[in-house]
């Protein structure tokens, strides 16, 4: 049994599968989640877990390069707004239509219980070398 980091299975085994340029959609409880990318949903409750927790958990174990987020969480959601630009120094902004669209690209999605709005991220995966 693993003693630190991602302990549930599904996500573990999911992240271990990426490789350098797979998307990981990161997103809040009423994101659409496209046809298929695989999905690891880990909506509990309303906020639970929140956004924050799983995109800290997800660089802890990801080489992320780049990452891409809806414009609309600027003013809608200013507090996703500050912790992506203060996780992230490669962001892009699109608009929300746009970052749904991109989202049918990735190669896994992760749902998160947040319930404020463009709590969503699509990350880019890295190398370690």
């Amino acid at each position: 049994m693993k003693k630190a980091g991602i302990l549930n299975r599904h996500l573990a085994g999911a992240l271990a599968e990426l490789g350098h340029g797979d998307g990981v959609l990161v997103c809040d409880a009423g994101m659409p989640i496209p046809n298929g990318p695989r999905v690891v949903d880990l909506a509990f409750r309303a906020g639970v877990p929140s956004f924050a927790e799983v995109v800290d958990g997800l660089l802890a174990e990801l080489v992320v390069e780049g990452a891409t987020a809806a414009a609309e969480v600027r003013e809608a959601n200013p507090a996703a707004a500050g912790l992506l630009a203060g996780r992230f120094t490669e962001l892009a902004y699109v608009s929300h239509e746009e970052l749904k669209e991109l989202s049918a690209g990735a190669r896994l999605v992760v749902r998160t219980g947040e319930a404020r709005p463009y709590a969503n991220v699509l990350l880019r995966c890295g190398v370690f070398f």
